[in-house]
C-alpha cells in the first residue's frame, strides 16, 4: 500500500480539518474576487462615496460648494449661448450668401434680357429701313 505523505497530516480527522480549512480558505478567495469582478456594485459603491464627499465637504464650507455650483451652471450656460449663437450666424451667413448668389442671378438675367432686347430692337430697325 502507499505510504503516507510526509508533509500532509496522517491522521484521517486531521485529513479531514485540513480539507475543511481549504475549503472555508478557497471559498474566502472566491468571494473577494467576485466582489472585485461585481462591476455594478463597485459602481454603486463609488457613486456613493463621491455622494459622501460632496456632502462632506458642503457641510464643511457650504459657500464654497454653492459657488462652484454657480459657476458650473455658468459655465454651461455659456456653452449652450455659444453653440446657439453659432449655430444662428452659420445660419445667418448661409442666407446672405444664398441671397447674393440669387441677387447675383438676378443681375445677369436682367443684363442677358437687356443685350437680347437690344438686339431684337436692332434687328427690327434693320428691317423696316
Amino acid at each position: 500500500m502507499t505510504a503516507p505523505q510526509e508533509n500532509g497530516p496522517a491522521d484521517p480527522d486531521a485529513i479531514k480539518a485540513d480539507i475543511e480549512a481549504t475549503r472555508e480558505q478557497l471559498s474566502r478567495t472566491v468571494d473577494e474576487l467576485s466582489q472585485r469582478l461585481d462591476v455594478p456594485a463597485r459602481a454603486k459603491e463609488g457613486a456613493a462615496r463621491a455622494k459622501d464627499t460632496a456632502v462632506e465637504t458642503y457641510r464643511e464650507n457650504p459657500p464654497v460648494v454653492l459657488g462652484a455650483g454657480v459657476g458650473l451652471v455658468a459655465l454651461v450656460g455659456l456653452l449652450v449661448w455659444r453653440r446657439r449663437t453659432k449655430d444662428r450666424r452659420a445660419a445667418a451667413r448661409a442666407a446672405r450668401r444664398a441671397a447674393a448668389q440669387l441677387a447675383a442671378r438676378r443681375k445677369a438675367a436682367r443684363s442677358t434680357g437687356r443685350k437680347s432686347t437690344r438686339k431684337a430692337r436692332r434687328a427690327a430697325r434693320r428691317t423696316t429701313k
